[in-house]
């Protein structure tokens, strides 16, 4: 009787501890998804576009010319610092890089759902300027850059280090939790690609340490024939690919 007590008490506290452990996860999932950069002295000017609930920072390279370029970077970066090494390679384009909401300036806090409607808010402001725009998205910005491309008239699309969908990295990172009931933010980019029509350019790090190489060919397989073109980078990982030494001509030319 003693024993089967004190099982019924440690299944209780480790049914607990679980239950626990999941409200952690549900409570500040987010932070693990988010990582919003202060505003710093940037070598880029900016402006600001004001929507329905949040003012957002743009950095920007004007040229008043037909063609133009959209960034949207990973979860960490801070995209005015990425600006100048765009507007060396495009140098024929203007070039717009959205901070996310709560990030380098702009206000609100970052979702999915708020990050997407940004997204569509910025690419309508530069095609009204600019009729012919290519975009470009890395890590987490690829999941934008996707559902822009599928609805949306966009000239070529860039992918860098893009995967399936975050929920996929979360059950990697913890398969110990019920990650599809927990997960809120699943930027599930598969679902966009089969009706992105436009070239499509997919960067991969062979090293990849968040994005295995098979989830992003799954990913690119999801696209409609012919369209997306998949270079993979050797002994580059995640946050290096882009200090391969063929990066950049490859982001332009796409070979």
């Amino acid at each position: 009787m003693r024993t089967r007590r004190m099982l019924w008490t440690l299944l209780t506290i480790a049914i607990g501890a679980y239950a626990g452990l999941c409200l952690v996860f549900l409570v500040f999932q987010r932070s693990f998804i988010y990582r919003p950069t202060p505003v710093t002295p940037a070598p880029a000017a900016a402006f600001t576009l004001e929507v329905p609930d949040a003012k957002l920072r743009i950095s920007s390279q004007p040229h008043a010319v037909p063609q133009a370029l959209v960034y949207f970077g990973g979860n960490a970066e801070d995209v005015a610092y990425s600006l100048p090494d765009l507007a060396e390679a495009f140098p024929n384009r203007a070039i717009y890089s959205l901070h996310y909401r709560g990030y380098g300036g702009s206000s609100g806090r970052p979702t999915e759902s708020a990050l997407r409607s940004d997204a569509r808010a910025v690419f309508n402001l530069v095609h009204g300027r600019h009729p012919d725009v290519i975009v470009i998205g890395r890590s987490l910005g690829s999941s934008l850059a996707i559902q822009l491309a599928a609805e949306e008239p966009v000239s070529r699309l860039v992918l860098i280090t893009p995967f399936e969908s975050i929920l996929s990295i979360a059950q990697r990172a913890a398969p110990f939790l019920p990650m599809g009931l927990l997960l809120r933010d699943r930027y599930e980019s598969w679902r966009y690609a089969p009706r992105v029509t436009c070239p499509t350019l997919v960067i991969a790090a062979s090293h990849d340490e968040i994005v295995p190489l098979a989830d992003t060919r799954r990913l690119v397989a999801a696209f409609p024939h012919a369209v997306a073109t998949l270079r993979i980078f050797a002994g580059t990982d995640h946050n290096s690919v882009s200090d391969a030494a063929t990066f950049w001509e490859t982001l332009v030319t796409g070979k």
